[in-house]
Formats: structure tokens, C-alpha cells, sequence
């Protein structure tokens, strides 16, 4: 018997990537690039990731960027891409200032079936790269889909604010309550679901103003773009 196709939400547009957290230690990401684009990829990858397994390649590897790879061990090279650089490869994150070699590097990773991010071009990308708000254990993706990765900046430090730095001793107490609890998986999550319900009613008292200031932050970044553009055009 077939399984019934999910159904779609009823909104015009909706966003259909579907969210994963990737065990880095267990994976081989190769970095292609050695610039200011490299280093943030570089910077975000650690952050999440200590122990990620990561080598880079660039025929330009910046000050910057050789001090990171030094203090954490990372293999590199100052050297153009090769194609023999995506043997044992699971992921790979191109992050050059050069379309052609940018476009060649994908077409090598897309023949071998490896998955690939090509900064800031969506359209190369096999996955992005999210805006992370965590606390602890707590972690949280953020995505608009590639559009505006200045309102998932904006989200994050909102969330940021919103989550208390003690979720993580909710979470140590959580995870003991778990570990004392009988019964088979059904009934440990309907005794957790009866603990956690107090926690209902706080979503009704912080929805509101989450969202009044998610419209105040957009509407901010709206005007701030508006003005410019409608000064630029006077002072021509």
C-alpha cells in the first residue's frame, strides 16, 4: 500500500529545505578558499564544531585564516583545487571569489555525488549553512530559504534574548527525570508531556511580543533600505 503524500502547507510559499545537524567528527569536509568568506565559514564550522574534520585548499590562504588551521591542527594547503582533493570527501564547502573555479569545483563534487555549498550562490547549493542560536545542548537552525540572511540575523539575536543562558539546567534536569521514568517509550512520553504541560501557557505570553518585535525588526530594516535609496535619488 502506497503512503499518503504529506500534505503541503496552504500558504503560497513555504520553505522546503529539510533541516539536519551533521556529526562533523564523523564526516571529511573539504574548504576550498582562504579569504574573509573562508575565514567565516571556518569561524562558524569551529563554533558548532570543535572536532569537525576539516581540510582546505586555496592558492591564497590569509593571515587570518593560516593562524585557525595552526591552533586546530587542520590540514592545508596553499595550492589551486585539484580533483584528487575530493577523495574521501563527504561535504564540501567552496568559498572563492572566482565564478569559473567556483562553477568547475561544483560540476567535480556534483560528478562524485558530494554534497556541496557554494557561498553565495543558492543556486550551486546542496545545503546552506544556518543562522545557530545556542544554549548549551540547546541549538537552533535558522533559515529564510536563502533570501535574507539578514532577517535570520535578525531572528537569532531575538532568540538570543528570549532563551535564559539556565535552559541548560532545565535540560540536565530533564534528561534526569527522563532517565527515572518506567514504563515503554509510549508512556515515557506521555509522562513527559504531562510534566512539561506548565510550560504551555509561557508560549502564550511571549508569542505576542516575539512577534511585535520580528515585525518592528523587519519594518526597521525595510525603512533603513527605503531611506537610502530615496536619498541617493534625491541627491543625484
Amino acid at each position: 500500500m502506497t503512503a499518503p503524500a504529506a500534505k503541503q502547507p496552504e500558504s503560497r510559499s513555504f520553505n522546503p529545505l529539510f533541516p539536519v545537524f551533521l556529526k562533523l567528527e564523523n564526516l571529511d569536509l573539504l574548504l576550498v578558499g582562504g579569504g574573509y568568506v573562508a575565514l567565516e565559514k571556518l569561524s562558524a564550522l569551529l563554533a558548532n564544531s570543535p572536532q569537525a574534520r576539516i581540510r582546505l585548499v586555496a592558492t591564497e590562504i590569509s593571515r587570518d585564516v593560516k593562524d585557525i588551521v595552526i591552533k586546530h591542527g587542520i590540514p592545508y594547503e596553499e595550492r589551486a583545487f585539484r580533483p584528487g582533493d575530493l577523495e574521501g570527501i563527504d561535504l564540501v564547502i567552496i568559498a572563492i571569489n572566482d565564478k569559473a573555479a567556483s562553477t568547475a569545483i561544483h560540476a567535480c563534487c556534483k560528478e562524485k555525488r558530494i554534497l556541496t555549498n557554494v557561498a553565495d550562490k543558492p543556486q550551486y547549493c546542496d545545503f546552506y549553512l544556518s543562522s545557530i542560536v545556542q544554549k548549551g545542548n540547546l541549538k537552533i537552525a535558522i533559515s529564510t530559504n536563502g533570501k535574507s540572511p539578514t532577517i535570520a540575523k535578525r531572528v537569532k539575536e531575538v532568540l538570543n534574548d528570549t532563551f535564559p543562558d539556565e535552559i541548560e539546567n532545565v535540560l540536565d534536569n530533564m534528561e534526569k527525570i527522563r532517565n527515572t521514568l518506567k514504563g515503554d517509550f509510549s508512556d515515557k512520553v506521555r509522562q513527559l508531556n504531562h510534566i512539561t504541560r506548565v510550560l504551555a501557557p509561557e508560549k502564550k505570553r511571549y508569542r505576542k511580543p516575539l512577534l511585535s518585535i520580528l515585525l518592528y525588526a523587519g519594518a526597521a530594516v525595510f525603512f533603513m533600505f527605503a531611506g537610502y535609496f530615496i536619498l541617493s535619488y534625491i541627491l543625484k
